[in-house]
């Protein structure tokens, strides 16, 4: 099993990108990024804060919401 790396909200947001992932629409420090699939649309929410890397239980949640295992995220990286 692959540690999670420290990721930063815009690291992440590229990766989202490269996954179909589509800003949406952001309210104070979260950024909500949208991607349709077969089963209805997959939404997430990205807290952005300058410099700061996101939280463990965070990013986990955020690339479990995005499909992905914490190899898939070090390989897109």
């Amino acid at each position: 099993m692959t540690r999670l790396p420290a990721v930063t909200a815009r690291q992440l947001i590229a990766v989202a990108e490269k996954l179909g992932f589509t800003f949406d629409r952001q309210k104070g420090s979260h950024a909500v990024y949208v991607r349709t699939t077969d089963h209805g649309p997959v939404t997430i929410v990205i807290p952005i804060h300058k410099g700061r890397t996101l939280k463990r239980g965070t990013l986990h949640g955020l690339i479990d919401d995005m499909g992905l295992s914490a190899k898939e995220l070090v390989d897109l990286l």
